[in-house]
Parts: structure tokens; sequence; C-alpha cells
């Protein structure tokens, strides 16, 4: 098969060629749980560009063997070969695929309480092991597999799988507590805002604000719903949001977002690339909650999959070939991708 293939990391981020293409193994099945994927879509994710940047690279390559290695964690298909105990699916079948494989094929106590993102042994393709969705294979188990309707595409929704799912996780924690009347402030309305702000819309009454340095993320954004940052204060009368879910994490955002935070509310943090400093007694005085978030779990991906087949909500994409993940990794990098970019054969 086909794959896209990083061989060094780059932390200054100045080479022109991060990943190459060649010719790789078809992945096998192992275990009789085991399915291959035909790749239809890959989401190209700014995770990506930390792994090429070698941001993730104590954690994820301790032992420093991990390179070469396939990256693409954001994958749909079709079903290509299933092991003998697969039922339910079958070749052809169009599948979105959670990303996180539990190394105990599920009997961990976290997948048995449905926290897959947190399974003993997660393997998390294209992330810490070789083998991703920048290929026209993928190995899989049937645990991850969530099957299609027939109106969606697997290029209309790989994104879906982590950015989406993340997005999708974090809302979904602060419409336990929002309100009708008011506010969640969301903090970069990019490629995981812009699905934020959909999934807020379909699933609570609050007010939206959003707060985007990009013009055109802004615009884009505004046309999904919502206020303009600037104008925070006032859209709040001076109190900030119940909830702020900051997608951005550095470059100032952090003290931002829970400056932002009102009384009692919550500050959720999703991006990341800072600390996060604050003072004790400020936190203490006015009771703020701040919450770190990881992506989903497999039963929200399903309902995410819900939201999306009644049209609810949607993804901005650009598509590129999988032999131009290049130019789609540094497009990403330059600021150039409205929504999310995603690689197809």
């Amino acid at each position: 098969m086909k794959a896209q293939v990083l061989h060094k990391y780059n932390p200054k981020m100045d080479e022109k060629v991060w990943v190459t293409e060649q010719e790789m193994p078809d992945p096998k099945l192992e275990k009789s749980s085991d399915v291959i994927v035909k790749i239809g879509a890959a989401g190209v994710c700014r995770t990506d560009l930390h792994i090429i940047e070698g941001v993730w690279e104590h954690i994820q390559d301790p032992k420093g063997d991990l390179l070469p290695m396939v990256m693409g964690h954001e994958n749909a298909g079709w079903v290509e070969e299933v092991g003998k105990d697969v039922v339910g699916f079958k070749k052809g079948d169009p599948v979105i695929l959670h990303p996180i494989i539990s190394g105990t094929d599920g009997t961990c106590l976290s997948c048995r309480r449905g926290l897959d993102q947190h399974a003993e042994e997660g393997a998390f393709p294209g992330l810490n092991i070789k083998e991703g969705g920048y290929a026209e294979l993928l190995k899989t188990s049937v645990r991850n597999l969530i099957k299609l309707p027939t109106i969606l595409a697997p290029k209309d929704v790989a994104p879906f799988s982590d950015a989406g799912l993340t997005a999708y996780r974090v809302v979904k924690k602060a419409t336990r507590h929002l309100l009708p009347g008011q506010t969640c402030i969301i903090i970069g309305a990019g490629g995981l805002g812009h699905i934020a702000i959909q999934c807020l819309k379909a699933m609570c009454a609050a007010n939206i604000i959003i707060v985007e340095k990009s013009a055109e993320a802004l615009k884009h954004a505004m046309s999904l719903g919502g206020d303009e940052g600037e104008r925070v204060l006032e859209l709040t009368k001076g109190k900030g949001g119940e909830a702020v879910i900051d997608f951005v994490g550095e470059k100032g955002s952090t003290a931002m977002g829970i400056k932002m935070t009102a009384g009692s509310g919550y500050y959720y943090i999703v991006g990341y690339g800072e600390e996060i400093r604050v003072l004790a007694v400020d936190v203490i005085i006015s009771e703020k909650t701040i919450v770190g978030n990881l992506v989903g779990t497999w039963s929200e991906l399903y309902e995410l999959m819900e939201l999306a087949n009644k049209g609810l909500v949607t993804l901005s994409m650009q598509e590129y070939k999988l032999g131009d993940a290049n130019k789609a990794l540094h497009d990403l990098n330059e600021g150039k991708v409205k929504g999310r970019a995603v690689l197809v054969p």
C-alpha cells in the first residue's frame, strides 16, 4: 500500500518536506476481532504538526524508536477485511473509527466504564504506534467501528473521529450546567471551535460569544452563530461566561480564559502549549473550576454521528490528495486551512 511516512522530527518546522510517499506492507489481521479498513479520508490535525515538531516525543516516543511512522488519527473509510469473530460488519461497510484501541480488548476497568480514551495499554494509531491513516489501509478493532448512515460518506466525517469528538465531549460537559440566558465563550473558532459552536447550538440555549483573532475564522464562526469576542464584558454585563472553552491553550489564552470565566463558572482547556498560572486564592474566592479535556468515548462519537446525520453539525473542509500530504500539513501550519484539512485517495 501507499503511505505518507514521517522519518524525522523538525523542531524548527523549517523543512519543506515532512512526510514522503513510499510503499509499505499491507496490514494483516492478527486477532480474531481485528478489522482492516480501506481509508476513504484521513483528517490532518494540528496534533500532527506537534508530532513533527517533536512536542510529543517525550510522551509518544520515549525510547526513540517510533520513527519512521505514518501519522493520521482521524480516520474513516470502508471495511476491507474482518477477523473470524467479527459480527455486524462486512466488506464495503462505510465506517468511522474511534481513535484509541484498547490493549485489553475492552476488558480493563476504564473501558468497562465507557472511558475508552483512558484504556489500559491504549494504542493510538498515528500517534503512539507507527501505523496511522495517512495510508491506503489501516488495521483497527471491531470495538472502534461505528457504521455510517448512508447519507454520510467517509470524507464528510473523518475529522469528527478526533477533532469533532473532542469538541463534542467538552460541549457536552458544558451543556450539563449551562442554562438559558447564560453564556459560553469559545476561544478559537478554527478546526475544533467551528464544530463546538454547532454542537452548542444543537444541545443548549446558552448565548455563544466567540473570541478569535483571525478575521476569516471569525466571519466563518459568526455564520454558525455567536457574537464577537471584543464585546465579552458588554455582552455578559461584566460577569464573564458561565463556561469558557479554550481551544487555543497558548499565547496568553489561558490567562485570558480564566479571567473571562464568571464566578463559580467553568474554564475548559482543550488546546495546549503553555502553562496555566493562577493564584490559589483567586480560584478559592471565585470558586472557578478548571477542567481538562481529552478525546471522547465511543458512545460520544456515536452521539456526534447522530447530530451529523440530522444535519445539525457539519464540517468545513479542504480536501487534499494523499500524495499532497506535505502541502496539507504546510497549509495548516501557515493558517491557510479553513475548518479542517482532509486527505482522500
